[in-house]
């Protein structure tokens, strides 16, 4: 399955693991709660997902690569303990408690955190001393004497034996203890991914002409040739520092992180393709609606390449525009809830306004500190608290010298009030961003794709989808039409070729004579 697949049963397993019952017990207990193991290529994106499982269900999550651990620091240090049995003294040797073990606990001390997932991968390429502990570990989630806390689940993850040559092959008996999830790379499923987390254009672009780059592992008379999600990732975000600081972005550095000298030649070529194609096609004019005539005939022209590339600029503009506008929103539904907290409290005897605020303001951060420490916060979410505790502190500078609590709250309330028309406002001017785009696509590409493709696009991209969802978008929803057409008549010819169906027709008999008739389609 792919990786967003591996995600949604992982999450659904997740979700069973922690329902209790009306006693608050779990209902399944620990000790039948089978670790999972997410079995993948390597840089597939299986901590990631991990990292959005937790986020998502919002309990903590510790992750540990196991290949850097050594016995002593996964059991603990041995020591000798007396112990009378009837009536004789025996020293008998007991661990101290596991680091990992030990930081379960902390992370629980720390953030008030109950529930949370241990998450151990490279799991079975552990050394060789260590390796019965950890098949005891995933039977019986215990480390020496000293068993996981309830309520945390133990996910593991491991690399396929041919990615590997450290991997350790289970028994039967282990894997009849285990979950197993296995996973492949994905193109199109990392997209929806590259989309959230802001994957530079020149990569999506890029991918998007050579699909078959997104993963490749090989073996040459040189070594190993490789390319991974981790490594188009990681780049992306390299390159848009680079380009944030005037560095040159070149071959030497895209091979740092794609493995493979041909796709790292390949992508170099094209970054400064499209750092041209970003360079003549004034993207900010053509959402503006003010192109030249001289671009739209140069689009016109253009290989089917080029018309991916400047799609990808069009797009990735526009998703930036819209992506504020629905960040926004969700900014200022956390400040609503904040300010109901507000209303109510300043009903209380002998309350300052400045001095309930502050106390708002102190829990939020409290929230915020300890969902970074547990890994419960995404980093999109991260973000929204600190914009919050920015506007809260514009609040507190607000109502300083307030002391009648409605009069301070009503000041908050228009503000709020404002801030509400402001981005609606907003969220509107933006649809013509979406409207100018459609208008430039119909009139340049007439005829072809690339409109079917927009649309996929946009309904692919979260940001994008949110945004038509609540805005609308009355090309958009029109060609979409076109689309679901479209994908409902290539679907049934690859039906029709796949079960390549012949019609027989029933035998006719012509003076005791048998005729069979066969019509091939």
């Amino acid at each position: 399955m792919n990786i967003k697949q591996a995600k949604e049963q992982i999450k659904n397993a997740m979700t069973a693991y922690f329902t209790k019952d009306e006693r608050g017990n779990y209902m399944i207990p620990m000790h039948k709660q089978r670790p999972i193991f997410l079995m993948g290529p390597p840089g597939i994106g299986k901590t990631a997902i991990m990292e959005q499982v937790a986020a998502e269900l919002g309990v903590g999550m510790l992750s540990y690569s196991m290949t850097h651990h050594t016995r002593q620091s996964a059991l603990g240090l041995p020591y000798i303990e007396h112990k009378t049995y009837g009536d004789k003294e025996y020293a008998v040797s007991e661990y101290t408690m596991s680091e990992i073990i030990a930081s379960i606990y902390d992370l629980m001390e720390d953030t008030g955190v109950q529930e949370g997932i241990l998450f151990l991968d490279e799991i079975n390429c552990v050394s060789e001393t260590l390796a019965p502990i950890m098949l005891q570990f995933l039977q019986y989630k215990v480390f020496g004497r000293h068993r996981v806390p309830e309520g945390w689940v133990v996910v593991t993850a491991g690399n396929p034996p041919e990615y590997n040559n450290s991997v350790r092959e289970f028994d039967i008996v282990t894997w009849d203890r285990l979950k197993r999830v296995d996973v492949e790379p994905n193109f199109d499923v990392w997209k929806e991914y590259a989309y959230k987390t802001g994957v530079h254009p020149a990569v999506l672009t890029y991918l998007d002409i050579r699909k078959n780059d997104f993963y490749k592992i090989e073996s040459t008379i040189d070594g190993k040739r490789f390319v991974t999600a981790r490594g188009w990732d990681d780049l992306s975000q390299m390159i848009a520092l680079y380009e944030h600081h005037g560095l040159t972005v070149d071959e030497d550095l895209v091979g740092q992180y794609l493995q493979d000298t041909k796709i790292a030649k390949n992508f170099a070529v094209y970054y400064d393709l499209f750092n041209k194609y970003r360079s003549d096609y004034q993207v900010e004019e053509i959402l503006s609606g003010n192109v030249t005539e001289e671009i739209k005939e140069r689009a016109m022209k253009a290989g089917f390449d080029e018309r991916l590339s400047l799609i990808g600029l069009l797009l990735d503009a526009v998703t930036d525009e819209v992506k504020s506008i629905i960040n926004g929103k969700k900014e200022l539904e956390q400040l609503m809830q904040i300010l109901k907290q507000f209303r109510m409290q300043i009903g209380k005897a002998n309350v300052q306004p400045i001095a309930v605020l502050e106390a708002l303001k102190a829990e939020t951060l409290k929230t915020l500190d300890n969902g970074r420490k547990a890994g419960s916060l995404s980093a999109e979410k991260q973000s929204q608290s600190l914009s919050v505790i920015d506007m809260l502190e514009q609040y507190m500078d607000m109502i300083a010298a307030e002391s009648d609590g409605m009069q301070a709250f009503a000041l908050l309330k228009m503000d709020f009030d404002t801030r509400v028309k402001q981005l609606k406002q907003r969220g509107q001017e933006k649809g013509l961003l979406l409207e100018n785009l459609f208008g430039f696509a119909e009139e340049v590409f007439a005829g072809g794709h690339e409109l079917l493709i927009i649309v996929t696009e946009l309904t692919t991209n979260p940001y994008t989808a949110k945004y038509i969802s609540e805005y609308g978008c009355e090309k958009y929803f029109a060609h979409n039409q076109e689309l679901l057409f479209y994908e409902r008549q290539k679907k049934l010819m690859q039906n029709i070729q796949e079960l390549n169906l012949k019609i027989v027709v029933p035998p006719y008999r012509l003076k005791n004579v048998v005729i069979a008739s066969k019509v091939d389609i």
